[in-house]
């Protein structure tokens, strides 16, 4: 008789959602569904709005990941304008976004995965949290709040505000960087290079232990997506798109990102509020896609930063041709952490950082506008059509998580069949099936958060709605 295991919610994520695990008679895994259950509105909620007025509004989809939003809208914008920023606007960006990227990474790294890493999938779920790591791993623990409070002063010193800043506008951004605020910067870049270089070569070291893991968390070969410079080197805000398959060979390269509908499409299913964008020319679902650090690290030939480059070359080494096991994003999440830093200080020390021309001004000399950046998730893009008084008449959005929705869908039921067989629930086999959500760190929250507490309750019914085991936490 078939039967059912449901984790609801997933936890140490981003948002919420659930697992489906469908059991054979013979008690093997035959399905498994990541479901989304929380819903997505913004694209509607923009209609009627004057375009000017999206980046600060596509900031507050969400809590954790709001720059990323503001970036990619505000290129949306500028195409709408039909302008070329500022080259002091764009650094500005960059440094921005920067700030985004090390911020969110550090807390899916340090705050959400950690427990696992350095506790144990098996250990004490009451302990597998961030004070557990704080009792245990007291510098771990706070290396991780250090790294993600330097990401948000970043975004507060140049922004004003931590979360939901308004500082990138249509045309760059609202005003210039001050000499005392680039200096306040820097001086706290010695102190995160010590704490990314000893986390790097703690988790480097670790990998053996979790040789398991690497063989089982969404380890297949897929397509991989990101945005490169014109000479394939790792890019976060600005580039063209390029895409290569499982053995590292490139399908895509050099792809304006305004074009973006030649490449991907996008579909529905009706058991998540999560769409599954795809590459059109492999179909539905034969073109999936993987997206953000992992697929980062895939795509690109270099990075224009020495000590990520050294890094990212050791990576690459894991394996012949791209770097197929998802457990590794958390890898990955480090390496850009530190080409973050790299790449901050470079922008910093340019001559032209402090200029005070920041800002194209025009009028709408566009319908439609398309922007497109990478997001700590991955490939993020806003895609807006205005009507002739500057109005918003329709808005497109895909989230970087969506395109990585296929893959956590095969990930979790080849973790699910590596791991469970059997009638008695285990609780680290189903929080292995957790985790593999979790390397993707995906963001669903989109400014939704739950009030109180948030109980797992899982339990394993036979075919007749008999209880068979119930674990909760």
């Amino acid at each position: 008789m078939g039967k059912t295991i449901t984790i609801d919610p997933v936890t140490r994520i981003e948002g919420h959602s659930k697992i489906t695990l469908k059991l054979d008679d013979a008690g093997h895994v035959s399905d498994a569904r990541f479901h989304v259950t929380q819903f997505r509105g913004f694209e509607k909620f923009c209609e009627g709005r004057p375009f000017y007025e999206m980046p600060a509004l596509m900031a507050r989809i969400c809590g954790i990941c709001p720059v990323s939003h503001l970036v990619a809208s505000a290129k949306a914008c500028d195409a709408i304008l039909a302008v070329r920023i500022p080259e002091t606007a764009a650094m500005l960006r960059q440094v921005l976004n920067l700030a985004q990227m090390i911020q969110s990474h550090a807390l899916s790294f340090f705050y959400l995965s950690s427990p696992d890493l350095l506790l144990g999938f098996d250990s004490d779920p009451a302990k597998r949290n961030i004070f557990g790591v704080l009792e245990k791993n007291p510098q771990d623990a706070r290396d991780g709040v250090r790294l993600r409070r330097f990401g948000q002063q970043v975004i507060e010193t140049l922004a004003d505000k931590r979360i939901h800043p308004s500082w990138l506008v249509p045309g760059g951004v609202d005003q210039p960087l001050t000499a005392d605020k680039r200096d306040l910067v820097l001086s706290w870049l010695p102190e995160c290079y010590e704490i990314i270089g000893r986390t790097l070569e703690r988790t480097k070291r670790s990998l053996e232990g979790f040789r398991e893991e690497i063989r089982t968390f969404a380890n297949f070969p897929s397509l991989f997506m990101g945005l490169t410079t014109p000479e394939d080197k790792l890019e976060m805000t600005d580039g063209v798109l390029r895409i290569v398959d499982a053995n590292g060979k490139v399908v895509v390269d050099n792809a304006d990102p305004s074009t973006y509908r030649e490449l991907i499409g996008e579909a529905v299913e009706p058991d998540s509020y999560l769409k599954s964008p795809y590459f059109k020319p492999s179909g539905y679902p034969g073109g999936m896609l993987r997206v953000g650090p992992l697929a980062r690290m895939n795509v690109i030939d270099g990075i224009d930063t020495p000590r990520a480059n050294e890094e990212w070359a050791e990576f690459r080494s894991l394996e012949r041709g791209a770097v197929l096991s998802s457990f590794h994003y958390h890898y990955a999440r480090l390496i850009e952490i530190l080409f973050g830093l790299e790449r901050m200080e470079q922008l910093l020390h340019h001559p032209e950082i402090l200029s005070k021309q920041v800002r194209a001004h025009a009028r709408p000399n566009n319908f439609e506008g398309i922007g497109v950046s990478e997001a700590p998730r991955g490939t993020l893009i806003h895609h807006y059509r205005i009507d002739e008084n500057g109005l918003i008449e329709w808005a497109n959005l895909i989230i970087a998580t969506g395109f990585n929705n296929l893959a956590m869908n095969r990930g979790i039921l080849q973790a699910a069949r590596h791991y469970i067989g059997s009638q008695e629930i285990q609780e680290g086999m189903l929080n292995r099936v957790e985790a593999v959500i979790r390397s993707f760190d995906p963001c669903l929250s989109c400014s939704t958060h739950a009030v109180g507490a948030m109980p797992l309750v899982v339990e394993l019914r036979d075919a007749d709605g008999r209880l068979l085991d119930r674990k909760a936490r």
